[in-house]
């Protein structure tokens, strides 16, 4: 009787040391991530990871998703996102998506894109991820010589190409995008610090100007150039397909860095060193 006693109470003991998290659990905690303080997101979002990778239902491949989606707003250290990169192609090793009638499926795009512009660790061996590794190297060749004129809610027409010369940096913002309103202060503080230094930032939202205007006079007072692109002419361009996202040109004109997500202070900073302004 003891010993059945003894190890019932290590199996419960055992139990409350490492819960198991369901996929409900995780997919709302998933959605309260962007209502958590810098550091609380951190560790809540490497124990999700860990939750994410305990699973063994096809609800994880969608979760580690939704969790890398997150896991780009900001800085919550290098060996989180690593954490996540790993826990996204675990997942798609496990469930493969099948690729779309347009190509890879977005989970390999998304993994691409970690690899790519974040520098992580990725050992996948798949078609769908080599293809999706392809066309952004493409997309950056296009992005390399894209240019467009739009006006500023001033209206100010402003052309990148005119802007030759100068740093230049766009950013794909929206006014109803959380992550594109709490990056902006910084925009703006590294736009008073840098322009006198030759830095030019454009920020090109697809609202109208009805919805833009109030919002900048009111709430986000931001003394960069804010550009109209009401017919998203240029997002498609640039192949924005997810906000907030920013592109830095350096002074001869070449795209030298860019962003897949919202930026802290210091990520900009780095970001403006590669096209060679400190």
């Amino acid at each position: 009787m003891r010993s059945l006693l003894a190890v019932f109470t290590v199996a419960f003991v055992l139990s409350a040391q490492s819960p198991t998290q369901s996929a409900k659990d995780i997919q709302d905690k998933i959605k309260s991530l962007r209502s958590l303080d810098d550091a609380t997101r951190t560790r809540v979002t490497r124990e999700l990871t860990a939750g994410i990778n305990a699973l063994q239902t096809k609800d994880r491949l969608s979760l580690a998703s939704s969790l890398t989606n997150l896991s780009t707003e900001g800085d919550f250290g290098r060996d989180t996102l690593q954490g996540v990169t790993t826990m996204l192609e675990s997942a798609i090793k496990a469930y493969p998506p099948p690729a779309t009638k347009n190509g890879p499926a977005a989970d390999y795009f998304k993994l691409a894109r970690l690899a790519r512009y974040e520098k992580m660790r990725v050992t996948l061996k798949d078609p769908q991820y080599s293809q999706a590794l392809a066309q952004l190297k493409a997309e950056d060749e296009a992005r390399d010589t894209a240019d467009f004129t739009l006006t500023d809610l001033s209206g100010q027409k402003w052309s990148r190409k005119a802007l030759t010369g100068k740093v230049v940096l766009v950013n794909f913002w929206a006014t109803w995008c959380p992550p594109c309103r709490k990056e902006m202060p910084d925009l703006d503080a590294l736009y008073k610090r840098f322009k006198d230094k030759g830095l030019v930032v454009l920020a090109i939202s697809d609202e109208e100007a009805k919805i833009v205007q109030p919002f900048i006079a009111t709430q986000q007072k931001v003394t960069y150039p804010i550009l109209l692109d009401p017919d998203g002419k240029v997002n498609k361009q640039f192949g924005v397909d997810g906000i907030p996202k920013t592109f830095i040109y350096n002074r001869a004109g070449k795209l030298a860095a860019q962003s897949i997500d919202m930026r802290t202070m210091d990520q900009f900073l780095i970001l403006l060193k590669q096209s060679g302004l400190q």
